[in-house]
């Protein structure tokens, strides 16, 4: 089933969900499910499933030349999606990013998903790897998320990359998008960014998942911002509980995001991280009642393949 359907039958309830990482390189399916299995007695409808392109590593020779090597860290979000709807009987949501796919290379993956009866996609462009700084299209692929949506869009249409096929089937996804309620840090305003989601709901962007905020206001005045520029598409908010001290630091440096401040000074003043993950805990239970007595469709926890903190939140609001 579809993101949209299930909140369309969820007549204004609010829905729980949550996004996942595949495990490491040399892990098993099992680790996943030792992450689910806790978080199944919240019933969510979808589940998202994180994809993590290659990477390059250099390896010296005893010549001193540098060996280029790619490596993939974590491994099989396809499998992944068609495990957890085995297991589960769960709709599983698959990131689909431009970085490190041809647009041939994203055809074959669409295809195989649509093979499995997987609904949903959420299209991202993805990040820089860590050796380039800055994002680097693949050769032959999309440049941007809104080039991605506009390829899956296409084969919606029936529109294939091999125009020689003989009436193919069309596919059927339902395309969800990101959207920033702090601004994509390479924007250079929200406006402008704003004006770039709206395009990407007017080329079939169906509904949109936040990255993680801390200040519902933030998250709010996002919506009225939507509203009135007459994006009027579902908008999933994307939350995160700190589990660590470090965190109050990290999380601004690489999402380019705020923390409040009465959740700063909490955190500074924490004298380990187990105090630091109860008041993430405390600050998740706190944002999710408000956000749900709003009436937001879906509360969206990006795990990070750790149940304990989301579970404890789900059992204080759901």
């Amino acid at each position: 089933m579809k993101v949209t359907e299930h909140i369309k039958n969820a007549n204004g309830k609010t829905l729980f969900s949550l996004e996942i990482i595949p495990p490491k390189k040399g892990e098993n399916v099992q680790t996943i499910f030792n992450h689910l299995d806790p978080l199944m007695e919240f019933n969510p409808p979808f589940i998202d499933v994180t994809y993590h392109r290659e990477e390059y590593v250099y390896k010296k020779h005893p010549s001193g030349l540098l060996e280029k090597k790619t490596t993939r860290k974590r491994p099989g979000t396809v499998g992944i999606c068609a495990a957890i709807r085995h297991r589960y009987d769960v709709d599983p949501v698959p990131h689909i990013i431009c970085g490190g796919f041809s647009k041939e290379e994203t055809e074959n993956a669409l295809i195989d998903l649509d093979f499995l009866g997987i609904d949903n996609v959420l299209l991202l462009r993805g990040d820089a790897i860590k050796s380039e700084g800055k994002f680097i299209p693949q050769k032959d692929g999309n440049n941007y998320a809104i080039d991605l949506l506009h390829q899956v869009d296409g084969l919606n249409k029936g529109v294939y990359l091999d125009d020689s096929l003989d009436d193919p089937t069309p596919t059927d996804f339902c395309i969800g998008v990101a959207g920033y309620p702090e601004k994509h840090f390479e924007a250079p305003n929200l406006e402008m960014d704003l004006d770039f989601l709206k395009q990407k709901v007017e080329a079939g962007a169906e509904y949109i998942v936040t990255q993680m905020f801390f200040d519902n206001e933030k998250y709010f005045e996002f919506v009225d911002h939507c509203r009135e520029m007459g994006i009027n598409v579902p908008i999933i908010p994307g939350l995160k509980p700190i589990a660590t001290k470090a965190q109050s630091t990290i999380l601004p440096s690489i999402f380019h995001i705020d923390l409040p401040v009465e959740l700063s000074e909490a955190l500074q003043q924490c004298k380990d991280n187990k105090q630091a993950k109860e008041i993430g805990i405390e600050w998740g239970i706190k944002q999710s009642k408000e956000l749900m007595e709003r009436g937001v469709p879906v509360l969206h926890y990006y795990s990070m393949g750790k149940s304990t903190s989301v579970q404890k939140i789900a059992e204080a609001v759901f």
